[in-house]
């Protein structure tokens, strides 16, 4: 038995394309040797390996001059808040223009649509679309909360010193001004009526449910991020609310289960109690029932003198 020649150590772990395979003197004989599987058209996969989004993305991005990475895949791997039955997703979204040849890969799901410049990014070597246009890709697909949801977090503040952004991905007006672009976009309408729901505060999906929740209930919109004291930037502050009736509202989603959060949480609890406001707390298992007992409860607070 002949002895097969091992990888060059920066292909040896990662899925690789027939272009990197030749810059790094592999013949044909070697790549079709037994510890290396076709992972689709110019793409090569060392055996054994585990299926990971980002390697496979760059390889197929490498291998696909003129296509970008969009969709599920370019959601995923910006971090874009996806509904459970979306995450985790093994196929691979890829977006080309009309003038290139359709997308014929196994794992692949290929679109073909028109994106402007601004629109793709190059991100850690992998061409994909932006966050918003992401968005705009996925407004079809998702249901009108997530678009909303997906959309808060575009326009969110990062926090200093806990992200790798320091800006918003984009501002509403970016959006609006992207949305006329696109007149005639599947999805279009939806995202026209999303873009009108975003709001600047929200730090997760929940809280972006419970905001719609509690409006569809026929409830005044709440402000977000409410502070105890209006002036203090340091004051706690809860994830939604009604000042003039000093309302507070949070929601406690999985990272609140941590000793550290629920000290934080303690302190924050206690201040909003000892200045007199009503306060609740709601979690997943709210979040599972629509939040219907959480616009009871917030709808009777309101009602109170």
């Amino acid at each position: 038995m002949r002895l097969v020649s091992p990888l060059p150590a920066h292909l040896e772990a990662v899925p690789f394309t027939v272009a990197e395979a030749r810059a790094a003197n592999l013949s044909r004989g070697r790549l079709r040797s037994s510890d290396l599987a076709s992972a689709g058209r110019l793409l090569y996969l060392p055996v054994g390996r585990d299926f990971q989004l980002p390697a496979m993305a760059r390889a197929l991005s490498a291998a696909t001059p003129g296509a970008w990475i969009s969709h599920v895949t370019a959601a995923e791997l910006l971090g874009l808040w996806l509904p459970p039955w979306l995450q985790d997703s093994r196929d691979l979204h890829l977006s080309k223009p009309r003038a290139l040849p359709q997308v014929r890969r196994k794992g692949v799901v290929g679109h073909t649509v028109l994106a402007y410049q601004d629109e793709t990014m190059d991100w850690q070597g992998i061409r994909i679309s932006t966050a918003s246009r992401t968005w705009l890709d996925l407004c079809r697909q998702l249901p009108m909360e997530h678009v909303v949801a997906m959309g808060d977090q575009l326009v969110r503040q990062p926090y200093d010193g806990l992200e790798l952004r320091t800006k918003p991905w984009a501002t509403v007006q970016e959006l609006r001004e992207m949305l006329k672009r696109h007149p005639k976009m599947q999805g279009i309408v939806k995202a026209r009526a999303a873009v009108e729901l975003i709001r600047v505060g929200a730090d997760s999906a929940p809280e972006t449910f419970l905001r719609l929740a509690l409006v569809d209930a026929g409830l005044p919109e709440p402000e977000l991020q409410v502070r105890v004291d209006a002036g203090n930037p340091h004051s706690p502050a809860a994830d939604l609310g009604y000042r003039r009736r000093r309302i507070g509202i949070q929601y406690d989603g999985g990272h609140h289960l941590t000793r550290e959060q629920q000290s934080r949480d303690n302190r924050r609890d206690a201040c909003f109690h000892s200045a007199g406001w009503k306060y609740f707390k709601f979690n997943a298992d709210d979040l599972a029932n629509d939040f219907r007992r959480a616009a009871g409860l917030v709808r009777a607070a309101l009602r109170e003198p």
